[in-house]
């Protein structure tokens, strides 16, 4: 309603020269500026007394009105309406499992419904089958020179350095596996504001023939690309999902036929296992049966060939360009296992090999939430931060530890199990479900490993994903 607020301490006049309109939801007055001689902005003319014209909720997106009589014109350019399909919207092709009746993630019971004989049966298969998984990853912790500046930067709040550490450890292992070098297409999925896209830019160096792909299916409000706009690598979007993106149909990827390096900073569940199912699968696949002789662009600081271009090489008169591999490396930070499902899931054939299929799969996400449980004293905290502190724009990798924590709490099965057990099964649990990533990518020809990437005091979702090819899936040259 237009009426002034009557809350104590709240304005009670508009700002002038703004709209008179006061927003209930947000507690203050409209600040659009309306058209000369009115009192609302176009938004809420209906409000004008004088103003006989009808206004109606606009039928592609209700949160917004427009004039009845120029509803049509309105259609026509609404934000809201459906746009052509890109030409690399290619529908569910990195999607997963096609057959129906196995896509039991969403009609299974809650664990909280499980007797204490299930939950205990439940428990011994997933210690059964994480037999011979090492429980403790190797810590790999490291830095790069790229973001020392910001990282010594008193103007830096606490949120942002945990940012800048985490971005400086993934790129310390990106240049770890010689993947920070010329001649490459960086595939930044999840991107947001396509902040780790930026410090891979900015460690290059003004590298030769670099092109960066920020994949994120929502509009993002403050983006860094524009800070990009001027130099000679190419910045583009795709704001599709990445469950519909077909690689091979990027005109850039069509045109140079760049290897590509995979990279996200905490990749929500099933998003990871989309992105990598769409580069190994979809793309390499694609890719190398419509390019039996693949001649990519090659330079002399390129690391990752170092292996591949020895003197055998060159005393057979073979061409290098028969060992490239379309997808140089693959460097993501894992999160949100709760979120995974396992009609997305690359695991899939890991998990029946080890006795276990879609309804302990289903459960087992669930418990990646008990990894939490020890952070209890933060709940209330966590649960209370305001959009200020949470604004959707920036990155918050941590956006799922308050579910995480809710779920632990909302699931519990008081006097089962202790908080110290639900959290060590919790970390049993995520660390299966990464095991069939590793399996998966392993099958590839990859050479996959997990590690710790940042301390737990950092981010609760300190676990990195990275994978190369191996040097026994590179074909060798024959005498």
């Amino acid at each position: 309603m237009a009426a002034e607020p009557a809350a104590a301490g709240e304005l009670r006049a508009p700002v002038p020269g703004r709209c008179g309109y006061f927003v209930e939801r947000k507690k203050r007055f409209c600040r659009m500026i309306p058209a000369q001689g009115r009192r609302f902005c176009g938004e809420h003319g209906h409000q004008e007394e004088e103003n006989d014209r009808k206004r109606i909720p606009c039928p592609l997106d209700p949160k917004h009105t427009v004039y009845e009589d120029q509803l049509q014109k309105h259609l026509k350019k609404c934000n809201s309406r459906e746009k052509p399909k890109p030409a690399y919207f290619v529908q569910d092709i990195n999607a997963g499992l096609k057959d129906a009746t196995e896509i039991l993630d969403e009609q299974q019971l809650p664990i909280s419904s499980l007797s204490k004989e299930e939950l205990e049966d439940l428990i011994k298969k997933l210690k059964k089958a994480s037999n011979g998984i090492k429980p403790i990853l190797k810590d790999q912790m490291l830095s790069h020179q790229a973001l020392q500046e910001a990282l010594n930067d008193p103007k830096n709040g606490e949120s942002a350095f945990k940012h800048l550490k985490q971005q400086a450890s993934i790129l310390g292992n990106m240049e770890k596996l010689h993947l920070l070098g010329p001649g490459r297409c960086f595939i930044e999925f999840g991107a947001g504001r396509g902040k780790l896209s930026h410090w891979v830019d900015i460690a290059l160096q003004n590298a030769e023939n670099v092109h960066f792909l920020l994949v994120e299916r929502a509009t993002t409000r403050f983006k860094v690309d524009g800070k990009h706009r001027k130099r000679d690598y190419i910045f583009e979007r795709l704001q599709v999902d990445i469950q519909h993106l077909c690689l091979n149909k990027v005109p850039i990827l069509e045109k140079e036929k760049l290897p590509v390096v995979g990279i996200g900073k905490h990749l929500c569940g099933a998003a990871t296992d989309l992105a990598l199912r769409c580069l190994v699968e979809s793309y390499s696949t694609q890719y190398d049966e419509r390019n039996e002789e693949p001649s990519p662009k090659r330079f002399k600081s390129d690391k990752t060939d170092i292996a591949f271009n020895n003197s055998a090489d060159e005393r057979s008169g073979k061409n290098v360009s028969e060992n490239w591999k379309p997808v140089a490396g693959i460097v993501i930070a894992l999160c949100c296992h709760h979120r995974c499902q396992w009609k997305h899931y690359v695991g899939r054939e890991f998990f029946r090999t080890v006795g276990l299929g879609p309804v302990e799969f289903n459960y087992f996400q669930r418990m990646t939430s008990w990894a939490t449980c020890g952070m209890r004293e933060t709940i209330t905290e966590a649960s209370t931060i305001d959009a200020k502190s949470k604004d959707q724009s920036s990155d918050t990798e941590e956006h799922d530890q308050v579910r995480n924590r809710i779920e632990c709490s909302s699931d519990s099965l008081q006097g089962l199990l202790t908080v110290e057990e639900r959290k060590q099964i919790g970390h049993l649990c995520k660390l299966l479900i990464d095991q069939g990533r590793i399996k998966y990518l392993q099958q590839k020809g990859y050479n996959a490993a997990l590690q710790y990437y940042t301390d737990s005091s950092v981010s609760l979702e300190n676990v990195l994903l990275t994978a190369v090819p191996s040097q026994s899936s590179v074909p060798q040259p024959t005498a």
